[in-house]
């Protein structure tokens, strides 16, 4: 599926849903960040070095798919498409100079 059938077909699901009525900027951007920390959950009391077992790698591609569709909804919404500003902030974020030095 390519963007713009990904995005049909979440509309479609929200529609026959009838959560419309609860897809406004401020519920969906609250919606996202509840998602991105079950995104984190997964990691908690983890330690760096230790790897994610097969359940809970498959609980985190939920999680990410979860956090995804509100991003989509919030594209959607103001009517831009995501693989678009993802371009447009890399073109910004090539000309910015990083500071990668460990602060003391």
């Amino acid at each position: 599926m390519d963007y713009s059938e990904i995005e049909q077909a979440l509309i479609e699901f929200r529609n026959k849903k009838g959560w419309q009525k609860y897809h406004n900027l401020k519920d969906l951007a609250i919606s996202l960040n509840i998602e991105a920390s079950e995104v984190l959950e997964i990691f908690q009391w983890h330690s760096t070095e230790q790897q994610l077992d097969a359940a809970e790698k498959q609980h985190l591609q939920e999680e990410l798919a979860d956090t995804l569709i509100y991003i989509f909804y919030l594209c959607e919404k103001i009517q831009v498409d995501p693989l678009e500003i993802v371009a447009q902030k890399m073109k910004v974020n090539k000309s910015r100079h990083w500071n990668t030095e460990e602060k003391a």
